[in-house]
């Protein structure tokens, strides 16, 4: 069975260094306003997450596919944060520190997927790119939680935190031993 490649990269979306900036429905400020739209890279993302996040190789199709791939890999160091969390405003309060906390873009060292992503080419395209990375992190970890976390008992749900100990591409934003 192959893996599920994102299905929103049209002709005209505009690329962040090789990422496709695509429009995200949030409340959060960045370069990416999808107010009105139905589905968005983070829904396919977290639809998405359960069965990618078995894939230890992964096809790039085109440049929505890193934006895919970014957030899947992005759920995954959220789900390990909110494993430890009791309540879903302590899980909230958990993904807004991860969501805004200083993270390496690609070309940095420490990105651990630069063979794959293109180092921004100028200062501008950079903080684009910082931006909108960060925009997506707060957007994804609001959404889990209220994915994650059972609305009767407040409690996280096993069937998600069932993956906390899997890497998709056998790969981990954060540092080894984080």
């Amino acid at each position: 069975m192959p893996a599920y490649h994102s299905s929103l990269m049209i002709p005209d979306t505009r690329l962040v260094g090789n990422m496709a900036l695509l429009p995200v429905k949030t409340q959060f400020k960045g370069p990416a306003r999808g107010d009105g739209l139905d589905s968005d890279i983070i829904e396919e993302a977290i639809y998405y997450f359960k069965a990618n996040v078995f894939f230890k190789n992964y096809e790039i199709k085109n440049e929505a596919d890193r934006t895919l791939i970014y957030i899947t890999l992005y759920i995954s160091e959220c789900l390990k944060k909110l494993q430890k969390c009791s309540s879903r405003n302590q899980g909230e309060k958990e993904m807004y520190t991860l969501g805004i906390t200083n993270f390496p873009i690609p070309g940095e060292p420490g990105f651990p997927l630069n063979a794959m992503y293109v180092k921004p080419s100028n200062k501008q395209e950079e903080e684009t790119m910082r931006a909108y990375l960060q925009q997506l992190r707060q957007e994804t970890g609001l959404r889990l939680c209220e994915r994650v976390f059972d609305p009767q008992t407040d409690k996280p749900s096993k069937w998600w935190l069932c993956f906390v100990k899997k890497q998709f591409m056998n790969k981990s934003l954060s540092a080894p031993g984080q």
